[in-house]
């Protein structure tokens, strides 16, 4: 019975490990603690209908040339392919960086998806 207890608890493990997502990223790297407290807080607390944005995925800049709007629906360019960024991941609370901000993450196909997309301002 021990025998078949271990190789449960091994084979629980190895499935746990198998399911986790691909890339982790940190919630907060403290970026912007230090030269703006409150923008940091902000970053902190923005959300799309998908959740908070920094929960799962880094937020990156996105320049004028990698995002537009294409049939009513804003795009977003990333690793050189054009995404179109889902309704439920826009965030529609004003931008108080400026540049558009993008919050990508790998599913667990390796498929890029959009958490959050942050408009520029000027949008």
């Amino acid at each position: 019975m021990h025998a078949l207890t271990v190789r449960t608890l091994t084979v629980l493990a190895l499935c746990t490990i198998a399911f986790l997502p691909t890339t982790l990223s940190a919630h907060d790297d403290g970026h912007f603690a230090a030269s703006d407290p409150a923008l940091h807080a902000w970053f902190d607390k923005l959300a799309s209908g998908k959740g908070l944005c920094c929960s799962f995925a880094d937020g990156v800049s996105v320049t004028d040339v990698d995002w537009d709007t294409q049939k009513g629906s804003y795009r977003v360019r990333i690793n050189g392919q054009w995404l179109v960024v889902p309704d439920a991941a826009i965030v529609t609370e004003p931008n108080k960086f400026g540049p558009a901000v993008v919050w990508p993450y790998q599913d667990y196909n390796g498929a890029t998806q959009i958490r959050c997309f942050l408009p520029g301002t000027g949008a």
